[in-house]
């Protein structure tokens, strides 16, 4: 796919934009004017893993000076219910003083597709503590191992995340799945992201979409996706697409953001988190700068 046009110097597009962004004021899609957006600005914190390896909370301060200001974790440490070398409870108080919240994190739940239905509960279970002290909604399943890509896993998958979601609910919390491009493929015309569909409960298990994936590698767009579910894809992540379809910031792609932005309440969306995993411009703190002045002058 080719790249869309510069958004800073092509005219035309803006105007396109400003004209998209003008009829959703109009039919009231977004409850919130450009000066309260309605969506806090969200980051996936592995986007900027080297910064949080050496220095978290420096990190997530000059995160917050761009405008970032809801986070979405990984790299649990279950054994001592830790983020970032930080326990749970002390991550906390560095947000609340910071001003930031984190509603959901990327955990580990891949590791237990094989393994017994014990192990996973015991996990789930100090997931449950992490998320509950950092006032997260969701635990959200993020990867599948190669191994783990048939169908036959993903019904696996599907009756997991059921289980998972049960004793997540009975916290007050819920699971979420995150997609790649692995879920798309076709086994004998058969789709894994349709089984995730298909066979998990909808009140305890919610969708989060990534949309480069989506523009990637599936066959539906998202609007398509979103209309088979509706409600139900409660978080996005947005990244950017460029000519060899590798990740760019947001603007420098070909993912049209401002088309999709319209079908919020089709989606149920709750957050959306800037991601970019690498082929940085200059540095990630630089591509997240510049992913959050595009959220900033086209999609809040």
């Amino acid at each position: 796919m080719k790249n869309m046009p510069d958004y800073h110097v092509d005219r035309r597009r803006f105007m396109q934009h400003a004209a998209a962004l003008a009829a959703l004021g109009s039919a009231g899609a977004f409850a919130a004017s450009p000066a309260t957006p309605r969506y806090r600005l969200g980051l996936q914190l592995y986007t900027v893993r080297d910064a949080m390896t050496k220095d978290a909370v420096g990190t997530l301060k000059q995160a917050a000076a761009l405008g970032y200001r809801n986070f979405e974790t990984y790299g649990f440490e279950p054994a001592s219910v830790k983020y970032y070398g930080m326990p749970a409870r002390e991550l906390s108080k560095v947000l609340g003083e910071l001003g930031l919240t984190t509603t959901t994190g990327h955990y580990d739940l891949h590791r237990f597709v094989a393994k017994p239905a014990a192990a996973m509960k015991d996990y789930i279970g100090r997931c449950i503590e992490g998320a509950s002290a950092l006032g997260q909604k969701y635990i959200t399943w993020a990867w599948l191992d190669p191994q783990s890509r048939d169908i036959e896993s993903f019904k696996r998958v599907a009756e997991r995340l059921n289980l998972i979601g049960a004793q997540a609910a009975n916290a007050g919390l819920r699971v979420a799945y995150h997609n790649h491009d692995f879920e798309f493929i076709a086994h004998q015309g058969t789709i894994g992201y349709d089984i995730i569909m298909r066979d998990t409960d909808p009140d305890l298990v919610k969708l989060q979409l990534d949309l480069y994936w989506v523009a990637h590698s599936s066959a539906r767009t998202a609007h398509e996706l979103f209309q088979l579910q509706p409600g139900r894809f409660v978080m996005w992540h947005l990244k950017d697409m460029d000519a060899n379809k590798r990740y760019t910031e947001l603007g420098n792609g070909s993912i049209d953001f401002t088309r999709i932005m319209p079908d919020a309440k089709l989606a149920g969306l709750e957050n959306y988190f800037v991601e970019q995993g690498d082929n940085f411009a200059e540095s990630p703190m630089k591509s997240i700068e510049a992913s959050a002045s595009y959220v900033r002058k086209y999609l809040e």
